[in-house]
């Protein structure tokens, strides 16, 4: 007989929730799991309640792990680390790799359970063309989150289901809460980043690493001097509001000078790139690209998939687009689609 137990990871909110009641209703033998991962004085134990009673009136297991020291090393210290080498990270890719779909995974073997769940927008299934389970993107539009789930590692993806594949709206899981009595119906999304939740994210740096302000030339291409900043950090690539410099026309972010403590600035048609280079690469539905591909590329959550060709150089891959692309990113993930197959993605540097 076919394992039909999964372990479901739930936060309290409306979408893990709901994926419970679907998975049930699909006849699946439900564990919940609510990973403890950060310490948040402001809200303590209460953050639990809201997930205990989902599973009481669902009549589910629910397990609570304490993960903060692994997730402090897999993913704050990601975090921090890039800032410092004045980069952009994605904390959100860091623990779908290391935590949900690695520790989780973990558990999941060890509670005798084939399979894991998540509340993402996103879908797994099988391919006759691959031969093999792949990842694709939902039915949510711009909801979708297969451009976080990249790093997630192949041979998992055929454990993996994602209950909301199919639904194109919020208001649907809504509605399906509400028909549920669930309390946590119009809880409101979670958003940016979980262990910064006032969204300072520049005070959480000072706070947690010894990054602190320390002023620099902010320069042209060329070198002239423009203004002065007040640390690297503070600054990303393709940001125009906040350099406090007069100019006849609009100043835009480019990059940095780790060296010399500067800021590189230039108008807007100097951040637009058509080649860029990515790096940690994993790869979902073949073992190397050996020679070039046409693929779309996602190169923020937020942007739209851009025609490219791709190549793979060792530990590199090669991106060249068809249009030059605006404010690319080091530390941001470039995601490879084939269609709308995952076809893996890597880091931009």
């Amino acid at each position: 007989m076919e394992n039909k137990k999964v372990l479901l990871g739930m936060s309290g909110g409306v979408d893990s929730s709901v994926s419970a009641i679907l998975l049930k209703k699909q006849g699946y033998e439900v564990i919940g799991i609510t990973m403890e991962l950060y310490s948040n004085q402001d809200i303590g134990d209460s953050k639990y309640d809201d997930v205990k009673k989902i599973c009481k009136s669902l009549g589910i297991k629910h397990y609570i792990f304490d993960f903060r020291k692994e997730f402090n090393e897999k993913v704050i210290k990601d975090f921090i680390s890039c800032y410092a080498d004045c980069k952009t990270p994605n904390p959100c890719i860091e623990c779908n790799k290391y935590m949900k779909f690695g520790l989780m995974y973990q558990k999941a073997k060890e509670l005798g359970c084939e399979y894991i769940a998540t509340g993402h927008y996103a879908k797994t299934e099988y391919s006759e063309k691959y031969g093999k389970y792949v990842l694709k993107k939902s039915n949510a539009g711009k909801k979708d989150q297969s451009y976080v789930l990249w790093s997630v590692p192949e041979e998992l993806i055929k454990h993996i289901i994602f209950p909301l594949s199919d639904f194109e709206s919020k208001e649907q899981i809504r509605e399906i809460a509400k028909n549920s009595n669930l309390e946590v119906a119009n809880k409101p999304d979670s958003e940016d980043i979980c262990f910064i939740p006032d969204k300072n994210y520049k005070k959480f740096l000072e706070n947690n690493s010894n990054i602190r302000p320390k002023k620099g030339n902010i320069v042209n291409s060329k070198g002239k001097i423009l203004g002065i900043h007040n640390g690297l950090y503070n600054y990303t690539i393709g940001q125009r509001k906040g350099l406090g410099i007069s100019n006849p026309v609009p100043l835009f972010v480019l990059g940095f000078n780790k060296e010399k403590n500067e800021v590189i600035v230039g108008e807007e048609k100097e951040i637009y790139k058509k080649e860029i280079l990515v790096t940690d690469i994993n790869l979902l539905l073949m073992e190397k690209i050996d020679d070039w591909i046409y693929v779309e590329v996602k190169t923020r959550y937020s942007t739209k998939q851009a025609k490219a060709k791709i190549k793979q150089d060792n530990e590199l891959i090669k991106i060249i687009f068809d249009e030059p692309q605006r404010a690319i990113t080091p530390g941001q993930s470039a995601v490879f689609y084939i269609d709308d197959i995952v076809l893996g993605g890597g880091k931009i540097i």
